[in-house]
């Protein structure tokens, strides 16, 4: 068996949470990837992550590949546009908000450490 892999966006679950309106596919475990994670975050026109989030080992990197909006980066708020690119080292605190036309992130991130290293805060857009 080749050590490559390959799957689709399309039929990955989404995970995204109850009611929010997005969508959010990880493609980590179907490419079984220990060194990077990819995932694709769909959100509807003026929708927005409902938490945000900060990592302790893991860096992320965004690509804007439809849409715009504005990432919350710790207490900065920062336009996207079509194909720019956010790198996130772990300790920043992260959030997005789709502008009117939706907004689709693809997001790659380093190796994830066993048990995870996610911390959430649900006030962050306070």
């Amino acid at each position: 068996m080749s050590a490559w892999r390959k799957t689709s966006f399309d039929r990955l679950r989404d995970v995204s949470p109850a009611d929010a309106p997005m969508q959010w596919k990880m493609a980590r475990d179907a490419l079984r990837s220990p060194e990077l994670g990819v995932s694709r975050f769909s959100y509807d026109p003026g929708a927005r992550m409902p938490f945000g989030h900060r990592h302790g080992e893991q860096e992320e990197l965004y690509v804007v590949v439809g849409g715009g909006g504005t990432a919350k980066l710790d207490d900065e708020l920062v336009p996207l546009e079509t194909w720019d690119v956010v790198r996130v080292p772990p300790q920043v605190w992260r959030s997005f908000a789709a502008g009117p036309e939706g907004l689709d992130l693809i997001c790659i991130a380093g190796r994830r450490p066993p048990g995870g290293d996610t911390e959430r805060d649900a006030d962050f857009w306070d």
